[in-house]
């Protein structure tokens, strides 16, 4: 039986392309969205069954588009790694970090793009959990917690469309974003989110995990 369709949002670099090619390496078809197709990052060396599309989040048009193009894909995983963690726009830092994610989700999942019991998943941040915060969040934190707090608004009507919707902490990762200084690989981070997407059940919807499988406080 043929593995079933993924999507990775975000995908030209880091994390997102790390996710990518370990399902095309474990024999999925990937959907994987990066700003330009002509020139895709990382996933330009990519081997196995890859389906570039074009979308700069932001677009709200574009957005939608790609959900109809997706519909009735029937994909097992929808992942959301789209984000950034600098600008010089903190309402930037919202529409990309907190708005698009969920807009993006609502699209596909109107489209019938996701099947019944697939994963949804939102790249999300240790940095964005208010629970325990004495400290300002700063702009990213606060992207990060709205989406957080966004995801919770809608977490029991996606339950009621057939899903599993969580968020997800990637882990403090070696990458453009996280530094040479942080402790996990792309690898690490992107195979353990892999192992905790496959072993989801409803029970563990709409709730908050780390990249190896633990729960973290909101």
């Amino acid at each position: 039986m043929a593995a079933p369709p993924i999507l990775v949002v975000g995908a030209s670099r880091g994390i997102g392309a790390e996710l990518a090619r370990q399902y095309l390496a474990a024999g999925h078809q990937v959907h994987a969205t990066v700003r330009d197709v002509a020139a895709p990052g990382e996933l330009a060396t990519a081997d196995g069954d890859l389906v570039l599309h074009e979308l700069d989040v932001r677009d709200r048009a574009r957005a939608s588009e790609l959900a109809a193009e997706l519909a009735g894909a029937e994909l097992a995983v929808a992942i959301h790694n789209a984000g950034i963690n600098r600008s010089e726009s903190p309402a930037e830092m919202q529409e990309v970090n907190a708005a698009a994610p969920i807009r993006l989700v609502e699209a596909l999942l109107e489209a019938g793009a996701i099947r019944r019991g697939g994963v949804v998943a939102i790249m999300t941040s240790q940095m964005g959990a208010r629970q325990g915060r004495t400290e300002r969040l700063g702009d990213y934190g606060e992207s990060k917690a709205v989406l957080n707090d966004e995801f919770q608004r809608r977490a029991a009507d996606w339950g009621r469309r057939n899903v599993i919707a969580v968020v997800v902490h990637p882990g403090w990762v070696r990458t453009d974003m996280g530094g040479d200084s942080a402790p996990l690989s792309v690898e690490e981070s992107a195979a353990g989110m892999r192992t905790l997407f496959a072993g989801l059940t409803p029970t563990e919807h709409g709730r908050f995990w780390t990249w190896d499988g633990r729960e973290h406080p909101w």
